[in-house]
């Protein structure tokens, strides 16, 4: 098992580091700068902001510039942000973020995986094409989307649910909750689904029905840990893309997370933060790729047996 991760760990340093190398010179080329605005500035001054930031370097010194920082553990200041650094910024917006994450990804499992294990029990029926369906319309509704016209449901015409902010009103955490979960919940439901389904054809599962045995013991007690190995393999980068792609949720919803200091930060031009959130963004979604497979190794009883003697 060791072997195994550390092939996964050697894998993911080139992958982070192309990240890197793309994104530090698309925000070079990118038009405009950080200290551009409506007002000018003047050339004295834009000179010595340039210099404060190494931007009057050549680019491949600033590249290695950013790379020794990096190494280091620092992302730099911000350009937008005066006093404040990339790390400040993205230690204040991550817990949000990663609370709206928590709550996106229990609302995925508790719907989907239901779902998933419904739909498998009877499969080419109703109970069947019902949930499927559903996911399948989840899968195609983008979150900018499915978000306002759930504001427009129960936060405007039925007033049950507030529609902004986080952790001022109870009941605030539901609305972007259910608006970020919902397509992961789509995915779960049929990935369970198909696991689901190849493992209640199994000899074993047959076995234990002939011996008897309510549905409910078969599928809790024998199916559904060997038919959620294909949702188990997607939680991993299925709570990085959470993480990733709650900016537009935290905007519709007005919630102050690392979603929005992105965004803004691609407005402003601010290098550092947008170099700095998607290279922590990255890595979150490398480290969780690699827990998803070193957790469905170990429910795997084949691929236990084959990394085992490693």
């Amino acid at each position: 098992m060791w072997r195994f991760i550390s092939i996964r760990l050697l894998q993911a340093i080139p992958v982070i580091l192309a990240v890197i190398t793309v994104t530090f010179f698309l925000v070079r080329v990118a038009p405009g700068g950080p200290f551009d605005s409506e007002k000018a500035v003047i050339p004295e001054v834009k000179a010595a902001l340039e210099a404060q930031y190494r931007l009057d370097l050549p680019l491949y010194q600033q590249y290695v510039a950013y790379l020794g920082d990096l190494a280091q553990g620092e992302l730099g200041p911000s350009f937008k942000y005066p006093g404040r650094s990339v790390n400040e910024l993205i230690g204040a917006g991550l817990p949000v973020t990663a609370e709206l994450g928590l709550y996106a990804l229990f609302v995925a499992l508790c719907l989907g995986g239901v779902a998933g294990v419904i739909a498998a029990l009877k499969p080419n029926t109703p109970q069947d094409y019902i949930p499927m369906s559903a996911a399948m319309i989840g899968i195609c509704m983008p979150t900018f989307l499915l978000g306002p016209l759930l504001v427009l449901l129960f936060g405007i015409h039925l007033d049950w649910l507030p529609v902004s902010g986080w952790g001022d009103i109870p009941g605030d955490k539901i609305l972007p909750s259910f608006t970020l979960g919902a397509a992961y919940a789509a995915y779960i439901a049929r990935l369970g689904r198909a696991g689901m389904l190849e493992v209640m054809s199994q000899d074993y599962i047959r076995t234990a029905r002939a011996k008897g045995l309510p549905q409910w013991q078969v599928v809790i007690k024998h199916a559904l840990r060997g038919g959620m190995i294909p949702v188990v393999s997607f939680l991993g980068p299925a709570f990085a893309g959470l993480l990733a792609g709650s900016f537009v949720v935290e905007t519709i919803f007005q919630i102050p997370g690392l979603g929005r200091f992105y965004v803004q930060a691609a407005f402003n031009r601010d290098y550092t933060m947008i170099l700095g959130t998607t290279v922590f963004l990255s890595t979150l979604i490398v480290l969780f790729n690699l827990l998803s497979d070193i957790l469905a190794a170990w429910m795997n009883p084949r691929l236990r047996a084959q990394y085992g003697s490693d």
